[in-house]
């Protein structure tokens, strides 16, 4: 057995604690404790995850400590408890109840969460729980083949799910990190590989593993089809360094810490991130300051001018706030008007900020416009998380949200309405933008796709109904793999 990655071995003045050796993707890349430069413990203790750049927002100052979280508030520190919630390691009888206004400040416990995952972890680790998936260091075998992967990360056809198992679940560190290499972004930004390294590893842990379809491998994928799209001619000539990099760091932390529920479950359970951010793109705003939190936590960006990274951080969070679906017609119209006015200028930064929006809008909703062995498997997952969402709705009597009953939807049913409503009509004007191989392969993809699901509903019609009726998906899609086969 061999190590992937072997890091320089760095002095150390004192042991580096347990708990932080065991944080998931810490090994990985060396099996020197070193990774982490052995730093002093006050500091350790001390670490910040901004979520706000208001800075009077006090009641949500969150305190990012080594596998635990707490909150600052006006009374002082108070250890939070993971609850009892069947989802959420939240207690919703706790967290959504009103706080009597007659009892004292101090009695009142502001229940923040910053990661979820990550404090999970942590309290398992403190009770002597072991990890249920222990990460192992892989062969020469499995690296290999991974590199033989990266070497086409540019084909629309690239298995993402395959490089996830070769990677043993680093999928979105790797991917992302040979991206780094492979556009010149180390050496153009001189950035330091041990904190690229440590941020990509911070990212990685902080989503959700037992989310079916929000997870890592869900923002790995969404990365290397965003590389796809900035390899496209019209990007690839005008984009700066600095697109690239926000491009690329957009996309691997645009669901960052996602919980696996939408925006309107928290908004209906008074959860306190609709409460911070007012109901408005919660989810987005969470991932963005959770990026940023662990861009300040990692220092990735601190040899550059303060102004510079605070810059970067800004158009950070305007990429991810772009991904909310519930702006989707907001985005569309105004794609669609520069594109019937054909006055979009390249070279006028604004544009390009916004064609980075529409690639990464793209990139996030393009499972539709894979081979029909990709697609099929996003789409059961995320129905399965779905489904999910519903049964904790419906054990907690609350109204179940659209798409999320098991007994009243099905995933050909919820494929085909999204392909129709939101998939085809965002891809229909991209390739009016980018009328490319790529772009047709991907409307062809999307169309035998959708042929295929409905073709998969009419045969359990068939059968529910007892009669005969043909079923071409299998047959249909046999076709489709070879379109792309040769995409780059």
């Amino acid at each position: 057995m061999e190590v992937c990655y072997q890091l320089p071995v760095l002095p150390l003045d004192r042991p580096v604690p347990k708990h932080v050796l065991s944080r998931r993707g810490a090994i990985s890349f060396s099996s020197s404790s070193s990774l982490f430069g052995a730093p002093d413990p006050r500091q350790l203790s001390q670490r910040r995850g901004a979520i706000s750049y208001d800075s009077s927002d006090q009641t949500a100052l969150y305190i990012r400590m080594l596998g635990d979280v707490r909150v600052r508030s006006r009374v002082g520190f108070e250890p939070e408890r993971r609850g009892s919630h069947p989802y959420l390691p939240i207690d919703f009888r706790i967290l959504h109840s009103q706080p009597d206004s007659a009892g004292p400040v101090s009695a009142r416990r502001i229940r923040r969460l910053l990661s979820f995952q990550r404090y999970l972890r942590s309290s398992r680790l403190g009770r002597g729980v072991t990890p249920q998936s222990p990460l192992h260091i892989l062969d020469h075998d499995y690296t290999g083949q991974a590199k033989c992967m990266l070497e086409k990360v540019g084909s629309w056809t690239f298995d993402i799910f395959l490089f996830d198992r070769l990677t043993n679940g680093n999928s979105l560190v790797n991917l992302t990190f040979h991206l780094f290499k492979l556009y010149g972004l180390i050496e153009l930004f001189q950035l330091d590989m041990v904190k690229l390294r440590r941020f990509l590893v911070m990212v990685q842990e902080d989503y959700h593993r037992q989310n079916p379809y929000h997870n890592a491998v869900h923002a790995a994928d969404v990365t290397q089809a965003m590389h796809c799209y900035l390899r496209e001619p019209k990007l690839a000539k005008s984009l700066t360094s600095c697109d690239i990099l926000l491009g690329l760091l957009a996309a691997a932390t645009h669901d960052l810490d996602h919980p696996g529920v939408s925006q309107p479950f928290l908004i209906k359970t008074n959860h306190y991130l609709a409460a911070l951010y007012q109901n408005t793109s919660v989810l987005e705003n969470h991932h963005w300051r959770s990026a940023v939190g662990l861009l300040r936590e990692s220092g990735l960006f601190s040899h550059l001018p303060t102004q510079d990274g605070l810059d970067m951080e800004r158009q950070l969070g305007s990429l991810i706030l772009a991904t909310d679906i519930s702006r989707q017609n907001e985005y569309l119209s105004k794609f669609r008007e520069h594109l019937d006015r054909e006055d979009l200028c390249l070279a006028n930064a604004g544009h390009r900020h916004f064609l980075l929006q529409m690639a990464l809008k793209c990139a996030d909703i393009c499972n539709p416009c894979r081979p029909w062995e990709l697609s099929k498997q996003w789409s059961e997952k995320v129905t399965e998380e779905f489904f999910h969402q519903g049964d904790i709705e419906k054990k907690h009597k609350l109204e179940v949200s659209p798409l999320c009953d098991s007994q009243t939807n099905s995933v050909g049913k919820i494929q085909i309405g999204f392909m129709t409503y939101v998939v085809e009509p965002l891809f229909a004007e991209w390739a009016r933008f980018s009328d490319t191989r790529l772009s047709q392969t991907m409307l062809g993809h999307l169309g035998l796709n959708k042929a295929g699901w409905t073709g998969l509903l009419q045969a359990q019609a068939g059968v529910a109904e007892g009669t005969d009726t043909p079923a071409p998906a299998e047959d249909a899609h046999s076709k489709v793999l070879p379109q792309g086969s040769g995409e780059s």
